[in-house]
């Protein structure tokens, strides 16, 4: 890519993900990386980098360590912001340079083929009655974005919030391991997450908590709001630079991952992992932040676990 400022990278720009080879932010990391090198957009290589372990916070601390680095980039999620909420990290976006929204993953809400639950009404009733009787597998954290779907479904179902067993895992590839294993009765998962198992008949989908349909193997999972249930979130895919970026390095990655989204590369990517496009960045950007950030306190303080 032709540098509209006199910055661009001069060696191997590496992409961070916080969770292992297949995983969410893995996922996120290769797609990217991919839509990259099709457009030939860096005249250096481009690799990705595992970091997984601690919930996807522990890459955040090899961020740390490459302050004004303008080589390495990171995939974010909202899972930043739900951890400094929940007291769990002392940090947030804004201890990185965000760069930019890339996509949106919904949440589907997934059973084993042979679950009693065959409907999302099924799951409804269940949570309604007896909402401490269910176990719930969750990727990462306590109040990131699976857990704030499954807390919307549970309040319209009359069920207390707080009251599901929750199983938290460091990748969704385990949650819906644990689902399979019959350990859960249903797993929140990113909906990408769950394709491996859907297409080897191992789990069914319930409702996803996409605005609508998505395609593939998800074209008869009813959405929640079908079933008159008001649960539309998403786990967004996004991209962070190191701390201390100046504003040309800021602004060429802006450039970079806006050509790189909107590439067909990129497009067959989100068609394969049902992802939604979503790009943002600049001052659009740092408003869904704010707005996240103000909505995700008050689902977390409803949930008891703001600190």
């Amino acid at each position: 890519m032709k540098p509209e400022s006199g910055w661009r990278p001069q060696r191997e720009v590496e992409i961070l993900a916080g969770t292992p080879p297949g995983g969410g932010l893995d996922r996120a990391a290769r797609a990217l990386a991919a839509a990259i090198e099709a457009r030939k957009l860096l005249d250096v290589p481009v690799k990705v980098v595992n970091i997984p372990g601690d919930g996807a916070r522990k890459v955040w601390r090899a961020v740390d360590e490459r302050r004004g680095d303008a080589h390495v980039l990171c995939i974010s999620s909202p899972n930043l912001t739900s951890d400094n909420l929940t007291g769990v990290t002392t940090f947030d976006h804004d201890a990185y340079t965000p760069l930019a929204i890339l996509c949106t993953e919904y949440i589907a809400f997934v059973v084993r083929a042979d679950s009693p639950l065959k409907s999302g009404s099924d799951l409804l009733a269940k949570l309604g009655k007896d909402a401490a009787g269910v176990t719930v597998a969750l990727a990462t954290a306590l109040g990131n974005p699976n857990h704030i779907a499954l807390a919307q479904v549970v309040r319209h179902a009359g069920g207390d919030m707080q009251a599901p067993k929750i199983r938290v895992f460091d990748s969704a590839i385990d949650a819906v391991a644990d689902v399979v294993a019959g350990n859960a009765d249903v797993g929140a998962v990113t909906a990408a997450s769950a394709l491996k198992a859907l297409a080897e008949s191992k789990v069914r989908t319930l409702a996803v908590s996409a605005p609508g349909r998505l395609a593939g193997p998800f074209a008869q999972a009813p959405t929640w709001i079908e079933q008159s249930v008001p649960c539309v979130i998403g786990a967004w895919r996004g991209a962070s630079g190191p701390a201390g970026l100046t504003v040309p390095q800021a602004a060429y990655w802006e450039r970079a991952l806006a050509a790189a989204t909107a590439s067909p590369q990129w497009a067959a990517e989100l068609g394969h992992y049902c992802w939604a496009p979503a790009y943002r960045d600049g001052a659009p950007l740092r408003e869904a932040l704010a707005r996240e950030r103000a909505d995700m306190r008050d689902t977390l303080g409803a949930l008891g676990l703001l600190r």
